[in-house]
C-alpha cells in the first residue's frame, strides 16, 4: 500500500466562492442548472392548518360545519395577521405539550382603564385587527398575560418541509373526540391545537423536586457555580429534563453553559459532536429548530463511541477545558448505560466531577447502580480504576489542572469530590422502553441536519432550492488537510470515499504545507475545533479542487485547514429528491446484498471485558 504524503506545514486554507462549470455528480458536464418547483412557505402553514380539520381538530368548513361548541375552558385568542395569531393567557392557566404558564410579576398596579390603554397598544403594535382588538380587550384582566404567536416559517422549515419524507412533522393526528371552540381556528394557522393532557409534559414528584433544588443550587452559588451532570438509560427523558431545566434556570440567571456527550442526540448541533454552548434564549422546540454555533465544538465523526472510547474521553476533556466556571454548566450524556457504556460513564463522572448528578430511571431498571459517591470512588471505570482495583491506568490529563487526584492516593485511584445524587424516575407513558419512541433516533439525527443545510437558502427568496443549483466553495487539495475518522482507506481510493460525503470543517493548531497539488492525508485523527460542517458536492481531479457547500461565513472558513470525514451520512432523501435527474441516482442504491462479507457494519463485542475487569 502507498505511503501516505507526509504531515507538513500548510498554509491557511484559500476558499473562493465560485460558479461550477463541471458539476461532481448529478449534472452532465456542461448542462443548464435544474430548475426546482417553488413553494412558498405560506402554503405549507396552509396546509398544515387544513390538517386540522382533516384530523377532526376544526369543523371542516362549509353550512355543515354547524356552531362551534363551548369549550370547558376557552382561550381568549385572535388572528393578528396570516400566521399569526394573539393570545391572551389569564394568570395561573398552563398549556402543554410546550409548558406555557402565566406567573406573576412585580408592577405597580394600574387601574382597568390603563390596562387596557396598555393591551390595546400592544396590539396595535403586532397590526392586530379593530374587531379582534375589540375582542380580546373585552377579556383583559390584572395579571393576565399576552402571548404572540406565530408559524415557524424560515428557511430551515421550509427546506424540511419541501422534502416528502418529513413533510407530516407538523401535521395533526386524528382526535377522538375534538371540542371545537371560536379560538381554535386562529391558534390553528399558527400550528397549535387541542391535545389530551396526557399527551403534554408530564412531571413526576420526583423531577419537580430535582429541579427544584438544582436552581436553588444554581441561584446561590455558595460553593460555585453547580456542574450538573444528567445520565440515565435511552428514551429516559434526559433530553426533556435538560430543556425543562434550562428554562428554568433562565428565569433566574441571564445565561446558562451546556455541553453536550451524546453523540448520536445532540441538542444544539448536528450530530456526531461533542459541543459547550452557552444557552441564553429559551429551548421551545425539538432540536432542529435552535442550530446554533458552540464557542467549543469537535467533531467525532460518530453516533456513538464504542468504537473508540480512548479518543472519546480525549475529546471530552478537549471541550471541558472550555468551561470557565462563571456560570452552571449541564452536562448531557448518552443513553448507553449497560456493560462497556456503564463503565465509560463512570469514567466521565470521575474526569468532570460534576457538583450534582441527576440520575434517571425507571424503578425497575437494575443494569445502572445508584452513582453516589462511594460508588464512583470505588467502581472501575473502562480506562479508570476504582480505590480497590490497584493502580490506575495512566491518562493523559495536561492541560487540565482541575482534574486532579487526592493527595496521597494518586498512585491508587482517580477519585472525584462528593457530590450530590438526585433520583429522578419519570411517569410518562413508555419511559425508558426505546422501541415506544415517538420518532426513531435516526430520523432525529437527519433532521438535525437538513435543519443545519436549511441555512443554506438564500434569505432573499422564499422559494426553496435544490443543493445542486447552489454555489459551492472551491478549495485547492493543497491548502487542506484530509482525514478519514471511522475506517482507513487506501490513499488511491481517498476521493471516492469524500465524494458526496458530510465533513467537519476543523482548524488544526500545527500549519501544514504541501510543496505538491496534494492531497494532504493525516495519519491520525485530531482533537481540534471544528467551525462547522459542508458538503463535498463535487471533487476536480484535475484542478486539484474540493467542491463544497457550507454555511459557514467567509471569516470562519478562513481559519479552516482541514477536513475531517466521519460516519455521519447525508440523509438520503438529499439524493433522492433531486428533481430533473433522468436514470439512475448518483450515489444512490437501492439493491445492495449485506450478506456479502463484509458488507455490515463491523460490530463491537460489549459483553466482553478487558482483562483488567475480569479478574476478582
Amino acid at each position: 500500500m502507498p505511503k501516505p504524503p507526509a504531515l507538513r506545514r500548510l498554509a491557511p486554507a484559500r476558499w473562493a466562492q465560485t460558479p461550477l462549470k463541471r458539476l461532481g455528480r448529478g449534472r452532465r458536464q456542461g448542462a443548464p442548472a435544474r430548475k426546482w418547483r417553488e413553494r412558498p412557505g405560506r402554503d405549507a402553514w396552509r396546509e398544515f392548518a387544513a390538517s386540522f380539520a382533516r384530523s377532526g381538530l376544526l369543523p371542516a368548513p362549509g353550512p355543515s360545519s354547524g356552531e362551534a361548541a363551548p369549550a370547558a375552558r376557552s382561550l381568549a385568542a385572535v388572528e393578528a395577521t396570516e400566521g399569526a395569531a394573539v393570545l391572551l393567557l389569564p394568570h395561573g392557566q398552563t398549556h402543554c405539550a410546550l409548558t406555557i404558564e402565566a406567573v406573576t410579576y412585580e408592577a405597580a398596579e394600574k387601574s382597568k382603564k390603563e390596562l387596557r390603554i396598555s393591551a390595546r397598544a400592544v396590539l396595535r403594535a403586532h397590526r392586530v385587527p379593530r374587531d379582534a382588538r375589540i375582542k380580546l380587550l373585552k377579556s383583559v384582566a390584572p395579571l393576565c398575560s399576552l402571548v404572540l404567536m406565530e408559524g415557524l416559517d424560515t428557511s430551515v422549515t421550509r427546506f424540511i418541509l419541501n422534502h416528502p419524507e418529513f413533510s407530516h412533522i407538523f401535521r395533526m393526528k386524528r382526535q377522538k373526540s375534538p371540542c371545537f371552540a371560536p379560538e381554535d381556528a386562529a391558534l390553528a394557522a399558527t400550528g397549535i391545537g387541542k391535545r389530551d393532557p396526557e399527551s403534554g409534559l408530564l412531571l413526576s414528584e420526583s423531577s419537580v423536586l430535582a429541579t427544584e433544588e438544582l436552581i436553588q443550587a444554581c441561584c446561590e452559588e455558595d460553593d460555585g457555580c453547580p456542574v450538573i451532570l444528567v445520565c440515565g438509560p435511552k428514551s429516559i427523558g434526559k433530553s426533556t429534563f435538560n430543556r425543562y431545566l434550562i428554562n428554568l434556570l433562565l428565569n433566574n440567571l441571564p445565561c446558562v453553559e451546556y455541553m453536550e456527550c451524546d453523540l448520536g442526540q445532540t441538542e444544539f448541533t448536528p450530530p456526531g459532536c461533542v459541543s459547550l454552548i452557552n444557552v441564553s434564549e429559551p429551548c421551545l422546540g425539538p432540536p432542529f429548530t435552535h442550530q446554533r454555533m458552540p464557542h467549543k465544538m469537535v467533531y467525532y465523526g460518530e453516533a456513538s463511541c464504542d468504537q473508540d472510547t480512548e479518543r472519546y474521553i480525549d475529546t471530552v476533556k478537549y471541550v471541558f477545558n472550555s468551561y470557565k466556571k462563571e456560570v452552571p454548566l449541564i452536562i448531557n450524556t448518552m443513553g448507553w448505560v449497560k456493560g462497556v457504556g456503564l463503565l465509560l460513564l463512570t469514567d466521565i463522572i470521575r474526569l468532570l466531577a460534576p457538583s450534582h448528578i441527576v440520575q434517571i430511571s425507571v424503578e425497575d431498571f437494575k443494569d445502572m447502580p445508584h452513582f453516589t459517591p462511594e460508588y464512583v470512588n470505588l467502581a472501575a471505570g473502562l480506562h479508570t480504576k476504582g480505590r480497590l482495583q490497584g493502580k490506575c491506568k495512566s491518562m493523559d490529563v495536561s492541560g487540565m489542572e482541575d482534574w486532579k487526584q487526592y493527595e496521597g492516593e494518586s498512585d491508587l485511584y482517580t477519585s472525584t469530590p462528593g457530590h450530590k445524587l438526585l433520583c429522578v424516575q419519570p411517569e410518562f407513558p413508555g419511559a425508558g422502553n426505546a422501541g415506544e419512541a415517538r420518532v426513531h433516533s435516526g430520523i432525529l439525527r437527519d433532521v438535525a441536519i437538513l435543519g443545519y443545510l436549511g441555512q443554506l437558502q438564500p434569505l432573499e427568496t422564499r422559494s426553496v432550492l435544490p443543493l445542486h443549483s447552489l454555489i459551492p466553495y472551491q478549495v485547492p487539495f493543497n491548502s487542506v488537510a484530509l482525514r478519514v475518522i471511522h475506517t482507513d482507506v487506501v490513499p488511491t481510493h481517498i476521493m471516492y470515499s469524500v465524494n458526496a460525503s458530510w465533513v467537519g470543517l476543523c482548524r488544526i493548531l500545527d500549519e501544514v504545507r504541501c510543496q505538491t497539488d496534494g492531497p494532504i492525508l493525516l495519519t491520525q485523527t485530531p482533537v481540534c475545533d471544528c467551525l462547522g460542517f459542508g458538503i463535498i458536492r463535487g471533487v476536480d481531479m484535475e484542478r486539484k479542487l474540493y467542491h463544497i457547500l457550507t454555511p459557514v461565513p467567509p471569516e470562519n472558513l478562513r481559519l479552516v485547514n482541514c477536513l475531517l470525514l466521519g460516519n455521519i451520512a447525508i440523509p438520503d432523501c438529499v439524493f433522492t429528491n433531486q428533481q430533473g435527474t433522468e436514470g439512475e441516482i448518483p450515489y444512490v442504491t437501492s439493491e445492495y446484498n449485506y450478506d456479502i462479507l463484509g458488507a455490515g457494519k463491523l460490530k463491537m463485542k460489549k459483553h466482553l471485558k478487558r482483562r483488567e475487569h475480569s479478574r476478582s
